[in-house]
């Protein structure tokens, strides 16, 4: 596997290249375009662009989080083809730069959801939450304004002020759109762009939906294995594969994690691998990577891993705001090394456990 760290640009985060060069073991980021919209084409020159700030750090760009897809080929509206063709020469655009994993995911209006940004926690940390009864209690044209003030200046990824100002008609984008019909958009989306993912080797990694439940009303697909393996199967190429977050599909307690990686050898291209801790099943909260901090065993979920052959990007994810530090809530950067060095470790102890033959 190959330790990396989610990076969002010099303009717009708070880490920097160079403290990430420095936590052992992390050769790479993941990284993004962060100024485009869904839609807008990236071009050869910005990839290069960012390629060359990253590679002239002494790292490299393991993968893009994300190209985000379009609302129109997620509700399959009038402009999905147009929008399809600018996604496809996204692709090769990043195909031409040696880029060749991208991880995307497919949730309506919302790329993810917490009740808070800032829990905290009896040992003094902040965390990212999510409470059921918050959401049924709230207006979701409102929900950008309960966790704004949370944001420590940042603008939060799927949480633009500028989309979130568009919820009500964003709202009735979906109206007709069920999981069905979600999915089916989604497998149009796939087929139409596997010729250049297969031109160029590039990886699609969909991310799981988070939490993994209906919210507001709105569809959920990717929340189970059952759902998993059904897309897998409608688009059997393996170009289209799976982001392994195991906070998004955990956060259904029913989701058996380790048997989940193992179901889908040779489809998880790229692995978030991160804690939770339950209150109740729909009041969760972050936590520390290590096992004893949250719900997981991480032992047995990054095991899976190595068993199955896990040779792609991995990353920590959803680090505690600890020792004073001030930043995008979940990305700053003490915990997040902290979440690495425990990866490393596990994984390094299971390789010679098993190389080893103990």
């Amino acid at each position: 596997m190959k330790m990396t760290l989610r990076w969002y640009g010099s303009k717009h985060d708070t880490v920097t290249l160079e403290q990430i060069r420095q936590i052992p073991g992390v050769t790479g980021v993941i990284t993004m375009l962060y100024d485009k919209q869904p839609g807008d084409l990236w071009t050869r020159e910005e990839i290069r662009a960012l390629k060359e700030e990253v590679e002239a750090s002494g790292l490299k760009i393991e993968g893009i989080e994300s190209v985000n897809v379009s609302d129109a080929i997620k509700t399959g509206s009038k402009d999905r083809d147009k929008d399809i063709a600018t996604y496809i020469e996204c692709l090769r655009n990043l195909g031409e730069e040696g880029i060749h994993l991208v991880c995307y995911n497919f949730m309506p209006v919302f790329d993810w959801t917490r009740t808070e940004l800032a829990r905290k926690r009896a040992d003094g940390s902040t965390v990212l939450a999510y409470t059921q009864e918050a959401v049924d209690a709230l207006d979701p044209e409102k929900m950008f304004d309960s966790i704004a003030g949370d944001m420590n200046g940042t603008v939060m990824p799927g949480w633009e002020p500028e989309r979130m100002a568009k919820v009500k008609e964003l709202f009735e984008l979906y109206k007709d759109i069920d999981n069905e019909k979600l999915f089916e958009n989604l497998v149009y989306f796939l087929k139409a762009i596997m010729p250049v993912c297969n031109e160029y080797d590039i990886k699609m990694a969909i991310h799981p939906d988070d939490p993994a439940w209906s919210v507001f009303g709105l569809p959920r697909i990717i929340i189970n294995k059952e759902n998993i393996l059904r897309l897998m199967n409608a688009v059997d190429d393996v170009h289209n594969g799976v982001t392994f977050c195991s906070g998004s599909y955990g956060t259904n307690l029913n989701n058996d994690l380790p048997d989940m990686i193992r179901s889908l050898k040779g489809r998880i291209h790229f692995a978030h691998v991160r804690n939770l801790y339950f209150h109740s099943p729909t009041n969760f909260e972050e936590a520390a990577h290590l096992s004893s901090d949250g719900t997981f065993d991480m032992y047995e979920i990054v095991k899976a891993l190595y068993e199955i052959g896990f040779d792609g990007p991995i990353r920590p994810d959803h680090g505690r705001m600890i020792w004073g530090e001030v930043a995008m809530p979940g990305y700053g950067l003490y915990d997040r090394a902290l979440g690495a060095a425990y990866i490393n470790g596990l994984w390094e102890a299971i390789e010679k456990s098993q190389t080893r033959g103990l």
